[in-house]
């Protein structure tokens, strides 16, 4: 009996294991598939330059994210509504628009012939890494915290 329900038991992990595969995949989608929240931010501050590629990131619970290239080599992550999670400039200045003001102002006070290749947004805190080889960390109201070994 107890080897039953193991078998059991191990199927449907295995089964569940194989549901995620599936349904756990990257699709190529169409520009105007994305949130309007990432088709505004697009627009706001990549006006001109075309979008290479789109991927929609799926998982078992459904979108997990969003994955922009640019014509410029630039590359965008966005959460599942659309928000800007990561900005890559591949080595290239990221415009700053969306940037706030604090670690604008920061940058531009303490590294002032440096500029941003690339920000991350993430729950607690900002990174952004500059043209110097420096990535500085900053707290979520862009207070900076520390520069980042």
């Amino acid at each position: 009996m107890e080897k039953k329900q193991s078998i059991t038991v191990l199927l449907g992990l295995i089964l569940t294991l194989m549901t995620g595969c599936v349904y756990g995949q990257d699709r190529v989608i169409n520009q105007n598939q994305l949130p309007k929240t990432a088709k505004n931010f697009l627009f706001a501050n990549f006006r001109g330059i075309p979008v290479a590629s789109a991927i929609e990131d799926r998982e078992i619970y459904g979108v997990d994210d969003y994955k922009v290239r640019l014509g410029n080599g630039m590359k965008i992550e966005f959460d599942s509504r659309g928000n800007w999670k990561e900005v890559d400039g591949e080595h290239q200045k990221v415009p700053n628009g969306f940037v706030p003001a604090a670690i604008r102002n920061y940058i531009a006070k303490n590294f002032p012939n440096t500029y941003i290749t690339k920000i991350e947004k993430g729950r607690w805190k900002y990174k952004a890494d500059l043209s110097n080889g420096l990535d500085l960390e900053f707290d979520r109201n862009g207070n900076f915290s520390k520069i980042d070994d």
